[in-house]
């Protein structure tokens, strides 16, 4: 595997870079350079890693909450709430009578 195919599986294992490019900090040629010379296990990318994760996970989730319709919501529990009382309903209407072997003497209804 060539050593740009390298930096490119690095990249997917860690998305937030993007952020870096995408906010003018940093350019690829530049996130390049730095995994060429120190590889992808040297602390020069704990700036990158770390901080961002921290930031972008309480960011996605706030605005993972902002973008929530309660009201679909309530809907959804409502239908499921439903769904599982109809359960239960047939299960208990629909217990079978307790079995009873026949006498062995009996061999018809006589």
């Amino acid at each position: 595997m060539s050593k740009i195919e390298e930096f490119k599986d690095f990249v997917r294992k860690n998305p937030n870079l993007i952020k870096y490019i995408q906010n003018n900090e940093m350019t690829w040629q530049k996130f390049y350079e730095m995994y060429d010379i120190y590889g992808s296990d040297n602390d020069i990318w704990n700036d990158y890693l770390e901080s961002s994760k921290s930031k972008t996970s309480l960011t996605d989730l706030l605005n993972f909450f902002k973008g929530v319709d309660l009201d679909s919501v309530q809907e959804g529990v409502s239908n499921i709430q439903r769904v599982v009382e109809m359960l239960g309903d047939i299960s208990l209407t629909s217990t079978k009578p307790e079995y009873k072997p026949r006498p062995l003497y009996k061999h018809f209804d006589d």
